[in-house]
């Protein structure tokens, strides 16, 4: 008879499968995976047959994620990263960057993006030069002179929101052979698609708007090019930024109420930038008329006015991320841009009185208020 201290390590294990299907994907919470026999364990191993084998190659609910995100940019390939970092950081690698390449980056990046192209890429004897892409004549013209091998822009850049022309981005990138990596994650695929417009790869910080929730960190590269697919999993499996099953479900689970929080979303940003357009306490609005994020710059341009203002709201949430049920408020000089000096920030317009907000699904009447209060409060104390 076994052992009951045998037993408490196998019973119920390894279940034969039964002919229900769950109406949503399990989590397939295992790191390895086994089969009914050493010749078919080969065989997944080498590809030969699908399959899963070690969670860090692959798994069902990763899978599952990618696939969904696959179908929805319209792409050949979708690969998931721990998070948004790992995953730009997959997508420049796929490009084949070696010694010699250039990289031409906007220069209104995320500030993390920048940091990984000047401080792991660079190192190994890869130029990045960064360019205002709001004047694309001089995009294109630099793009002549330095025939760059990947092309790197942002949607909506971070934190002053100019939409990036991506046809045009396509085109120049085109002309000099370089292949287009947008950042899609300020718009989510429900706004925008890069690949349909010609873009090589789309990629995401699921934490975002895909998430919404708040609750897991993630990444996603999606590639028009099924020829990708092998570098992006090779990054995945021997760079080690896997995706966990439990964000993967939490992920996966956000994409089904994309559509419905970004309606919502959309519509109280438009309705707090035309508030916040009149507002005394408010100096300047950065609205582009897409998505759900507005940046605004409070008249006494300071951290402390910033500070003051953000430590006054109540409802609003101090975050240090975005795209979220509920509205955040970010301060760029101190967040998303720290690492940059001081003066670059400048440079990029991004001063200390300037502050992000990702607007949420809640009443946008309680919204206004309580940003109303917080800069009422805010203006009366600086003049």
């Amino acid at each position: 008879m076994t052992d009951i201290r045998t037993k408490l390590v196998h019973a119920g294990e390894r279940q034969p499968p039964t002919d229900a299907k769950p109406v949503s994907s399990p989590i397939y919470a295992s790191v390895t995976f086994t089969y009914d026999s050493m010749q078919e364990i080969d065989q997944v191993f080498s590809g030969e047959k699908q399959g899963f084998i070690y969670t860090r190659h692959g798994n069902p609910t990763i899978a599952a994620l990618e696939e969904a995100v696959r179908v929805i940019e319209e792409g050949a390939v979708a690969c998931a990263y721990a998070t948004g970092m790992a995953a730009i950081h997959a997508a420049l690698l796929a490009c084949d960057l070696k010694s010699g390449s250039t990289v031409l980056a906007s220069q209104d990046l995320y500030g993390a993006t920048t940091s990984l192209l000047n401080n792991v890429f660079t190192p190994f004897g890869v130029k990045t030069v960064t360019l205002d892409f709001a004047d694309l004549s001089s995009v294109r013209e630099r793009a002549r002179e330095l025939r760059p091998q990947v092309i790197v822009v942002e949607t909506l850049s971070n934190p002053l929101l100019k939409v990036c022309d991506i046809e045009a981005c396509v085109e120049i990138a085109r002309e000099n052979g370089a292949r287009l990596i947008v950042d899609n994650t300020f718009t989510s695929p429900y706004l925008c698609q890069p690949l349909k417009l010609g873009a090589d790869m789309s990629v995401h910080s699921a934490t975002k708007y895909l998430g919404g929730h708040a609750a897991a960190m993630g990444g996603l590269v999606i590639s028009r090019d099924e020829m990708d697919s092998m570098a992006l999993i090779s990054v995945m499996k021997l760079v080690g930024g896997v995706l966990g099953v439990w964000e993967a479900h939490e992920i996966l689970k956000g994409l089904k109420t994309l559509a419905v929080r970004m309606d919502r979303q959309c519509e109280n940003a438009r309705a707090l930038a035309n508030y916040l357009n009149e507002h005394p306490g408010v100096a300047r609005v950065f609205y582009p008329g897409l998505g759900a994020l507005v940046s605004i710059e409070l008249p006494d341009n300071t951290r402390e006015a910033a500070y003051r203002f953000m430590d006054a709201l109540k409802l609003c949430v101090r975050s240090t991320s975005l795209g979220d049920v509920f509205t955040s408020v970010l301060h760029p000089a101190t967040a998303s841009h720290r690492d940059l000096p001081p003066a670059r920030r400048q440079e990029l317009g991004i001063g200390d009185g300037l502050v992000r907000i990702s607007v949420g699904i809640e009443k946008i009447d309680d919204i206004i208020a309580d940003i109303d209060q917080a800069l009422s409060a805010d203006y009366t104390k600086s003049v």
